[in-house]
């Protein structure tokens, strides 16, 4: 293992906690807020959800040897903004759901009800899927050239430069190119981070009606359909073949074990899951399971010092962050579009689902993969029905 590892993977790990945890850390918090949690209940929060993440995510990628990253559901941290709006959900209730959901997880996957749905999904739409999921991050990157002309410019004149002269290093020049720009231009404000351990929280659960149908049930559908399964594509799409059932059925695990202190969903890392199983991670595919390994010791650290972490990497400039997800991404979305069409069948189909998920839709809570999936799935029955 130990001749396996590369500081491209390292790299790779960092990039993905840090795009993870400064994109969305902020709905974690909302959500904790509206639940009128404690400041040391956020912290808690901040530990279940670095520590339940980094464990799996190092021990599923050692033992499978695949680059498996486990995340937090971002669509569920918004469902519990939403549904503890009005202050009625406490944070006992919210716990009691988050144990619910956890189980269902659980269930799905290791009665292997998610593998079947996974193997009955197209390559071409499952490439087209994950290419619309990480499309809108490299739109995001050029956008932010008029915020930030000298450090979104300067990132992007160092990855066409490294591109061509060193594209085994390329990520981590470019992230460093934009720290020192970032840093000449005085946008790193670390006065006001806390330094301490932070402590876990257990809440004791409390099972109502109410928590059950207005959180748990949807945070399952939400967490299943917009993570898991843009999650297996981003496998997929990249050579993997995990055995599905078993991952998930531990994330299922793992985030019942944490629910108590702060877990509210842990599943497969989309999104950021791209980081690690491109080749920016390792050019050899067999060694690229070290990305995920790092990201996982990252968040271990992060749950033990969790608001200090979190604060810090919150401090990264925003542009920053946007940036260099969006370069790091390019050829990964690249290799997904070209694998989306690489079949005169699937065109149309695989078009559509491209476009629903890079629109963002998102309906009843759901968010934009599933609809992507759904309505390439029902183009692809009408124009290949009885052929």
């Amino acid at each position: 293992m130990l001749k396996d590892f590369s500081f491209s993977a390292l790299v790779a790990g960092f990039v993905s906690v840090l795009v993870g945890f400064t994109s969305t850390v902020a709905i974690i918090l909302q959500a904790a807020t509206n639940l009128h949690a404690t400041p040391e209940q956020t912290a808690s929060w901040l530990w279940a959800i670095g520590i339940g993440m980094g464990i799996p995510t190092i021990l599923l990628s050692v033992t499978s040897r695949q680059p498996i990253l486990v995340a937090w559901s971002t669509p569920g941290a918004a469902l519990i903004v939403s549904a503890a709006h009005d202050g009625k959900l406490s944070m006992a209730q919210a716990t009691g759901a988050f144990l619910v959901s956890a189980a269902l997880i659980t269930l799905a996957g290791f009665s292997g009800s998610i593998e079947k749905i996974m193997r009955r999904l197209p390559l071409p739409l499952a490439s087209a899927l994950l290419a619309g999921v990480l499309s809108r991050f490299a739109l995001d990157a050029f956008a932010a050239v008029p915020g930030n002309p000298g450090l979104v410019l300067g990132m992007i004149a160092a990855y066409i430069a490294g591109r061509r002269f060193w594209p085994r290093v390329n990520v981590p020049i470019v992230l460093g190119v934009g720290i020192a720009i970032a840093a000449a231009q005085g946008l790193f404000h670390l006065e006001s981070v806390p330094w301490q351990i932070t402590r876990p929280v257990f809440t004791k659960p409390e099972f109502t009606t109410g928590a059950l149908i207005g959180v748990a049930i949807p945070l399952f559908i939400v967490t299943m359909a917009s993570q898991n399964l843009p999650g297996v594509s981003a496998l997929r799409v990249a050579g993997y073949e995990p055995k599905v059932s078993r991952v998930i059925g531990w994330t299922g695990i793992a985030n019942f074990l944490f629910a108590p202190f702060g877990a509210f969903a842990l599943n497969l890392a989309a999104i950021t899951a791209a980081f690690c199983v491109g080749p920016e991670a390792h050019p050899d595919p067999k060694r690229r399971y070290w990305a995920p390994i790092c990201a996982g010791l990252i968040y271990c650290v992060i749950g033990l010092f969790g608001a200090t972490v979190a604060a810090l990497l919150i401090a990264f400039p925003h542009a920053l962050v946007i940036t260099v997800a969006g370069l790091a991404l390019l050829v990964t979305i690249g290799n997904a579009m070209t694998a989306a069409l690489a079949e005169k069948t699937y065109h149309e189909a695989s078009v559509v689902t491209f476009f629903v998920v890079l629109s963002g839709l998102s309906m009843h809570g759901i968010g934009s993969a599933f609809w992507g999936i759904l309505a390439g799935a029902i183009v692809l029955i009408v124009q290949t029905f009885r052929k």
